[in-house]
């Protein structure tokens, strides 16, 4: 009988049995009962959990997520925030649409519930918390179904645990949206679910990003040179282009004022212009290597072996492929890294869309691990691969949980004063002893070297608090305030360039600001200096630690070791400070 005759066969008793059954690529182990999983409700409330714990403690680490997406949309929502060139009609690279399917469920909270405006900033993590969650375990069911239960169990151990998903999980970036159609689209692909798999493809490159469409390249590649189902490709990829594409594009009409492709003006700007993104700083070929360790650490390394050690591991036991090709499957990882890898510019959330990947294929290899493992031990006839094997991957997961929750603890101390600072801004604006100024009258909060930390204007107390800039040794180009007016989002801003160059008009004397924004630092220049060591001027009202990376151990403020890290680790204050002018105005008004 043949190869594809017993896999038939035995797919015939497995519907009659009604059992879960593994892989058949497992030889002669795909007889015997598959090992424990958790049900998929289970899996959703211990993912959820862990989900909800990083919409509160993550930290909000890429100023893109504030400037090209929070304060885009407080302006939607509050008639206030900053705007950046591409949001400019003049180049017109960001997409209304986008915004809005993160505005729409906070707006409803808000019009149906009372609250500041930090609370709705949470809400929105908890729901997006929640939709990954909910892909993840999508995800979690495919890949039981393709790699087998084993697989299906690693897998959602190093989803659950591992520090890339805490950080990107609740980011308000178009990379984590194109991470949660990753964990769709693949787990469509492997669930056999191809409508849901090429719908999550489009909106992943439609109302994400266009570049993650990559992923989708070998679904594609599996339904036109596989399967060969063209009609069915086009009439879903036509589907998709009206379900996506025509209502971002009307979206886009109504604020831009004219008609916005916003995916195709990103590729050409990225692809066909001369500067393109390297103007934001380009990184060596390893950037990549050391933050996919970091964020996946012994997972990372097993990802990247894991085509080499499959395909070793079937030649010597004689395995053959299942539906898919194991190459094809793991294509989209590979793929997305040559491609990524290789680019000059290179951003941590360039990583998002393959994080799913690396846990699944990090998975994989422990897998094909144990198999090996099989092999070479004596006396397994008989016996499930798993069931004398399974010390490896609880000692590999017990080894990258522990690295995982490191590096998590070490971010959370390291990085988390702005987040402290501008909450305790929120404090002080109601306690009349420390803000003395009328409540109407406007307040400047200033920052200078710490502009790209600033979490947002969701952590301004109201609408007549503003953040302003003061000149640093930065000398590329800062966000400017929206204009006023409902047509703002369709006005041509003056001082904006496409370039990175510095605008002037950004900045305001510092003795407009009422209160300042700054770290303390052992560095004092002529646009950056320790403005709490001039306490003639300023208040120090509140300070919190936060890591100064450059005379800290690289590894240490790396990984967070219990007794160790804080030796070797220096901190300095990040500092809530107040002009002492209020005071001397407010004084004098008394007199």
């Amino acid at each position: 009988m043949s190869a594809t005759m017993k896999q038939r066969v035995q797919k015939k008793k497995d519907v009659k049995t009604g059992k879960l059954t593994a892989p058949d690529n497992r030889g002669e182990d795909a007889h015997l009962e598959s090992p424990w999983t958790p049900k998929g409700y289970t899996a959703f409330k211990i993912l959820l959990s862990a989900r909800l714990c990083a919409a509160v403690w993550n930290i909000v680490g890429d100023c893109d997520e504030t400037y090209n997406y929070w304060e885009p949309m407080h302006y939607l929502m509050f008639g206030k925030g900053f705007q950046t060139w591409e949001y400019s009609p003049t180049y017109a690279i960001r997409s209304y649409a986008y915004l809005w399917i993160h505005a729409l469920p906070i707006s409803l909270y808000k019009i149906l519930f009372s609250t500041n405006k930090i609370m709705l900033f949470y809400i929105l993590r908890c729901v997006l918390a929640f939709a990954c969650a909910l892909c993840e375990i999508y995800f979690y069911k495919g890949v039981c179904k393709q790699f087998g239960a084993n697989t299906g169990r690693i897998t959602l151990a190093v989803l659950l645990l591992s520090a890339g998903m805490f950080i990107s999980s609740t980011a308000y970036l178009p990379s984590s949206f194109c991470m949660y159609m990753t964990l769709l689209s693949m787990g469509a692909w492997f669930l056999g679910h191809l409508q849901v798999a090429i719908l999550s493809t489009a909106a992943s490159a439609i109302l994400g990003w266009p570049f993650a469409g990559i992923i989708g390249v070998p679904i594609a590649m599996d339904l036109l040179l596989r399967r060969r189902h063209y009609g069915f490709f086009i009439k879903w990829c036509m589907v998709a282009l009206v379900l996506f594409l025509v209502p971002s594009m009307q979206v886009d009409f109504h604020y831009y004022g004219k008609l916005v492709i916003a995916p195709l003006n990103i590729v050409m700007y990225n692809v066909f212009t001369e500067h393109g993104p390297d103007l934001y700083g380009v990184e060596p070929f390893s950037f990549y290597f050391l933050n996919g360790f970091l964020n996946f650490n012994v997972m990372f390394i097993l990802a990247l072996l894991s085509l080499p050690l499959v395909y070793l591991v079937k030649f010597l036991l004689k395995l053959e492929d299942r539906d898919k090709p194991t190459w094809l499957l793991m294509l989209p990882m590979y793929l997305w890294m040559l491609i990524f890898f290789t680019r000059p510019h290179k951003e941590e959330r360039f990583l998002f869309p393959i994080y799913p990947l690396l846990a699944l294929f990090g998975a994989v290899s422990i897998d094909y691990l144990q198999k090996l493992c099989c092999l070479l031990m004596p006396g397994q006839r008989g016996q499930h691969y798993t069931t004398n094997t399974n010390w490896i991957p609880v000692c590999l997961c017990v080894l990258f949980s522990a690295l995982s929750f490191s590096r998590i603890i070490a971010l959370y101390q390291g990085y988390h004063a702005p987040l402290d600072i501008y909450v305790e801004l929120n404090r002080i604006s109601s306690d009349p002893k420390v803000h003395t100024l009328p409540p109407d009258k406007s307040v400047n909060v200033c920052v200078g070297k710490e502009w790209y930390r600033f979490p947002s204007n969701f952590f301004l107390p109201g609408n007549n608090w503003n953040l302003q800039f003061l000149r640093s040794e930065f000398r590329g180009q800062l966000p400017k305030p929206y204009s006023s007016g409902e047509d703002a989002t369709k006005i041509i801003p003056t001082d904006m360039n496409d370039l990175n160059r510095e605008e002037m008009s950004r900045y305001i004397n510092i003795s407009r600001c009422h209160y300042l924004i700054d770290l303390d630092t052992q560095t004092d220049t002529k646009y950056e200096p320790n403005y709490s060591a001039n306490s003639e001027e300023w208040t120090v009202l509140h300070s919190v630690p936060f890591l100064e990376a450059s005379r800290s151990h690289r590894l240490l403020r790396a990984f967070y070791i219990p007794f160790i890290s804080s030796r070797y680790c220096t901190y300095v204050n990040y500092n809530l400070l107040k002009t002492r002018r209020t005071k001397k105005n407010s004084a004098h008004r008394n007199v």
